[in-house]
């Protein structure tokens, strides 16, 4: 992929910025998931039952992920395009979450 096809996108998850770089028309989808991740930590977070924010991104996943799984068993042809875009967010997430925490060290 081009230097020209890449959109730079930065993101505010539990008032902490991330940035990635991302295909241009894939720029819009990557904002709703950050919002839609946002939304959720924030929920678990304010539950004040999870604490530490590495915890909330993990309960946020696993909700996720089950709720995937869920759809995917009421509707089989849900698989492997959605499994592949949930795979590279989290990957996305995961990176940004380390980086974030070796600048902090």
């Amino acid at each position: 992929m081009s230097e020209a096809a890449l959109a730079r996108v930065s993101v505010r998850i539990l008032e902490k910025e991330y940035q990635f770089s991302c295909a241009v028309d894939e720029r819009a989808a990557l904002l709703d998931s950050a919002e839609f991740l946002n939304s959720e930590m924030r929920k678990i977070r304010d539950t004040g039952k999870v604490i530490g924010l590495d915890r909330i991104a993990v309960m946020a996943a696993l909700n996720m992920a089950n709720e995937l799984l869920k759809g995917r068993s009421r509707d089989p042809s849900l698989d492997s395009d959605i499994v592949h875009r949930v795979r590279l967010l989290r990957e996305r997430v995961e990176a940004a979450l380390e980086r974030g925490q070796q600048l902090e060290l």
